[in-house]
């Protein structure tokens, strides 16, 4: 006999180990299966109840399924119970054991005893289908009317199952709704309100799923809009001072919340209801009490309430200054719920605003002023330990942000970016430049906020940040030039080398503005400046003025050579850093004294042997530009003349040289940002008109030569040698058996495709002819000056070599100036076969033998193109006196190969060296992406039926050869 539960439970406390319990659960389960065997009736309702504790600790019980089904048809209240809770836990939706409980749902719906009945409402609540939802309605919709609040409730949530099964019934049941809702009992109005949040939400899904463009309210929403009085009467009494509860000074604080999410659906985009429940949202933001959880729910719902419906500015203000308080508590769910709610709020209100240009949110009395009255207490919140307080503050701050403050919350972001996690670090930086780019007072505020950015999180910047910064500095007047210079050169010396940021921005500023750097620089900053200065501080007084000294010209080199000489830098920055020397050598040409001048020119230089392609590259084009700048010609160490800096005699360049070199070093222009965006919208077109001109291109599938043969389409291979308009038009679509032939009007020979493939000029008919004079002689020539001979059309991919008589030859005796004479025996000109022909040379591996089966691999290279892609072809021999029948084989290779089979040419394989006998094969094509570092390795295992016998056997093969397959 199995345990009783209890007894189970505490055999379970028991256990030490999984293990043990596992072992318990197997013990008791077999037990179980047993009784349900041999159909035990006493103990079905202990061995369910059982069966619902091992489900609560994981363990499978869907074998107890049916014994639910067996104890919801019991006369019996106790088993029926225990059959309703293990229905409810152990069956889903999907079970298909669910449909044999419709009869007795249906039984226990019209029983007379109201818990038979709460039972069976439970159970369609939970698990009702669609189709048990049509069939069970009317039983349901009965206990809507029943006079027993017990079963109102509970037949409002089981009508709510089976509206949600079936939308199409809801318009059905609406007036049922209508006299529910004057219910006295709370539980009954709860499970109302419910209900009907159901139907609005199901009516809306199912006019958006019929794609109704109809923007009159639905039948449904409309006679529930009729109950807005009714709902704001019923709320205005639950949030009186006179009705209280134990609740935290809250009457029913779960109806209060149903109450206020029903009247935000019925009053979304409908500004007369909206009117209609302005007051009672008003009174319950003033009367409701804070001092417990409850009150703030009913808060949250009010505030989620007024910002979803179409109130005035002065309670959307009211409700902001709740989300403040809100702000206030210590508990952070709290805080959290109020900053993700202030930001849904702004958001909102910013969307709002962009399709409304009239009317401003900055107004004293909008919900936007509104929260920036509370801007502190959201700044405040960047300090707290909690990090999603913290991300929420932060995404609401970006928000915030607008010309009036910007220099206040910038400052807050920055303080921010010190302290947050480094892997947030690229998106904050992302949204401090977008803050810079939309509300920057002025150029220089602009400058200073992204060189403080670079030297707080350089390292995290993404690349687009640095580019937008070269881009603001280089578009900066002459003076911030000099104070950026300046600015940058001393964060680069007092960082560490790992802001590569910073060290990307200024290098490249050093480098286009050093010669600012030489000149001495002061500015007074703003009293109002909020961003915190890397050169000095701000005295108590006010602020003082800043200046920067001049410097030497061998300081700055040293600076930038002190960068690129740390083993942690970067080979991007030293690309720049190359740049920036080149560049200084231009601008101290006049200033610097010889010392400096050869130091950057061997830095330059320092590069040109470099195992780094970019450097090398770029050290030894700068060589040449500081060579060309001063007049000198590269060392070329020949003689030729095809110097591009125009070598003369005398070892210098020209002028007109020179002078192009200085003009490449000197500043860069001023970035023009509307053509940058010209230019990528241009872009984005192009790459849509490449699409569809390769789409066309790509429908060219068989080009045909003059004398029909077909060629290999050399244009999808090396692409089209016309434009794309003259090639239409000379094209003829020719419909021959079943396909499109692509012919050409104008022959074209294949010694011209050859000429377009190896970028040799096309052979024209003026030019294929040989000139009839002697006077104009080619000395290269060893063909007759007789009449010109065409060549006929020679296909450089047939697998086979040229015949004698198709062989293209001119014979003519050798001219008398002829440098390259030969005998008219040897005038012959012969055009081999391509030197790329695939090769029909197969290789032969033995497999293996086994009991009369002999298989061999005939290994081959079908493919050109693509040398890893190998034919491998098994024959198979029969050397014993009778035929194997129903013969298979399967193949396994390594990760690194791919395996296409062909199934075999027969099953049966005849014995070998008999006349009638037709050999069996079968075709396997492999890939083996790793070739040449290691071979090709197959794993096979044949089946077949030998004189009666079973015969299996498997091998591996691995003697193909090494390097080829």
């Amino acid at each position: 006999m199995s345990l009783k539960l209890r007894d189970l439970i505490r055999q379970v406390r028991a256990c030490k180990t999984a293990s043990e319990e596992r072992a318990v659960i197997a013990k008791e389960s077999a037990m179980i299966r047993t009784a349900i065997r041999e159909e035990q009736v006493h103990y079905r309702h202990r061995n369910v109840a059982k069966l619902l504790f091992m489900h609560m600790l994981g363990y499978p019980t869907h074998f107890g399924q049916l014994e639910c089904m067996k104890l919801i048809a019991s006369p019996h209240f106790p088993e029926k119970r225990i059959g309703y809770l293990g229905m409810m836990l152990l069956l889903s939706e999907e079970a298909d054991v669910l449909m044999l409980s419709t009869n007795a749902l249906k039984n226990d719906l019209n029983n007379d005893n109201k818990f038979v009945s709460g039972l069976a409402l439970c159970a369609i609540g939970n698990l009702a289908t669609s189709d048990m939802s049509r069939d069970l309605a009317p039983e349901v919709d009965k206990h809507l009317k029943s006079s027993q609040p017990y079963l109102r409730k509970k037949a409002c949530l089981a009508m709510a199952r089976c509206l949600s099964k079936c939308p199409d019934m809801v318009e059905d049941f609406v007036d049922r709704v209508v006299t529910l809702l004057k219910d006295r009992s709370h539980g009954v109005l709860i499970t109302v309100v419910q209900l009907m949040i159901q139907v609005l939400v199901l009516d809306e899904k199912y006019r958006h799923e019929a794609d109704s463009d109809d923007e009159e309210e639905s039948p449904c929403k409309a006679a529930f809009v009729r109950l807005v009085p009714s709902l704001v009467k019923l709320l205005r009494n639950l949030s009186s001072p006179g009705h209280s509860d134990l609740d935290g000074g809250s009457s029913d604080t779960f109806l209060q919340v149903q109450i206020l999410n029903l009247l935000r659906l019925l009053g979304t985009g409908n500004e007369k209801v909206s009117e209609e429940m302005s007051d009672v949202l008003a009174q319950v933001i003033t009367n409701t009490e804070t001092s417990k959880n409850s009150g703030n729910a009913i808060l949250y719902e009010c505030v989620q309430t007024v910002m979803a419906i179409e109130s005035e500015d002065s309670l959307k203000v009211l409700a902001v200054n709740i989300l403040g308080r809100f702000l206030l508590n210590r508990d952070n769910n709290i805080r959290y719920v109020a900053l993700n709610t202030l930001s849904k709020c702004i958001v909102e209100q910013k969307e709002r605003d962009d399709h409304d240009f009239l009317e401003s949110s900055q107004n004293a009395n909008s919900a936007a002023s509104a929260l920036q009255r509370h801007r502190t207490l959201v700044v405040d919140c960047l300090k707290d330990p909690d990090i999603s307080i913290r991300q929420r503050a932060l995404e609401l701050i970006y928000h915030l942000v607008n010309n009036d403050n910007v220099e206040s919350l910038t400052a807050e972001l920055l303080n921010y970016l010190v302290l947050c996690p480094r892997e947030h670090r690229t998106d904050i930086c992302g949204r401090i430049l977008r803050v810079v780019e939309k509300f920057s007072p002025d150029d220089r505020w602009r400058v200073d906020t992204l060189i403080t950015m670079l030297t707080i999180a350089g390292r995290e910047c993404a690349r687009d940040v640095q580019s937008s910064a070269i881009i603001y500095i280089s578009r900066s007047s002459e003076d911030l030039h000099a104070y950026a210079a300046h600015k940058l050169l001393k964060a680069i010396r007092d960082d560490d080398g790992s802001q590569h940021g910073l060290l990307v921005v200024g290098i490249w500023c050093v480098g286009e503005y050093g010669d600012l750097l030489l000149d001495s620089y002061s500015y007074t900053p703003s009293a109002i400046s909020d961003i915190a200065d890397l050169t000095s501080a701000q005295s108590e007084n006010g602020p003082v003025n800043i200046s920067f000294m001049g410097l030497d010209p061998m300081d700055i080199v040293t600076t930038i050579e002190g960068v690129i000489n740390k083993h942690t830098c970067p080979e991007y920055v030293k690309h720049h850093a190359l740049t920036c020397f080149v560049k200084l050598s231009n601008r101290f040409e006049t200033v610097a004294d010889p010392a400096t001048s050869q130091k950057l020119h061997k830095l330059v230089k320092a590069n040109n042997e470099s195992h780094l392609l970019e450097l090398q590259l770029r050290s030894c084009e700068y060589d040449a530009l500081i060579n060309a700048m001063k007049g000198l010609a590269p060392n070329s160490g020949s003689s030729s003349n095809n110097d591009i800096f125009a070598e003369v005699s005398s070892g210098k360049v020209s002028d007109d040289v020179s002078k192009a070199a200085k003009e490449a070093l000197a500043r860069m222009p001023v970035v023009d940002l509307s053509i940058i965006q010209r230019k990528r919208e241009s872009n984005v077109v192009d790459r849509a008109d490449d699409v569809v001109q390769n789409d066309k291109s790509n429908s060219v599938t068989n080009v045909a030569s003059s004398n029909g043969g077909s060629l290999l389409d050399l244009t999808d291979i090396f692409g089209p040698t016309e434009p794309a308009e003259s090639q239409e038009g000379k094209t003829v679509i020719d419909k021959k058996k079943g396909s499109d032939v692509v012919q050409s009007d104008t022959t074209k020979s294949d010694v011209d495709l050859l000429s377009d493939i190896f970028s040799a000029p096309p052979i024209n008919s003026s030019q294929s002819e040989l000139p009839s004079t002697g006077s104009n002689i080619d000395p290269f020539s060893s063909i007759d000056s007789g009449e010109p001979k065409t060549l006929p059309p020679v296909d450089l991919f047939s697998p086979t070599s040229l015949t004698p008589s198709s062989t293209p030859s001119i014979s003519s005796n050798a001219l008398p100036n002829d440098i390259f004479g030969v005998t008219s025996k040897q005038s012959s000109l012969t055009i081999e076969s391509a030197p790329n022909e695939p090769s029909n040379d197969s290789v032969t591996v033995p497999g293996f033998s086994h009991q009369g089966l002999v298989v061999e691999f005939e290994c081959s290279k079908t493919d050109i193109w693509n040398k890893q892609k190998s034919t491998l072809t098994l024959k198979f021999k029969n050397v014993t006196d009778a035929p194997f029948y129903g013969f298979s084989l399967q193949c396994a290779v390594p990760k690194f190969v791919t395996i296409e089979m062909n199934p075999p040419s027969s099953t049966t394989i005849p014995v070998s060296g008999s006349h009638t006998a037709n050999q069996v094969t079968q075709i396997i094509n492999v890939t083996n992406s790793m070739l040449g570092t290691k071979n090709l390795m197959v794993k096979v295992k044949v089946a077949f039926t030998s004189k009666g016998n079973k015969v299996e056997h498997m091998a591996t093969c691995a003697e193909f050869p090494a390097g080829n397959y």
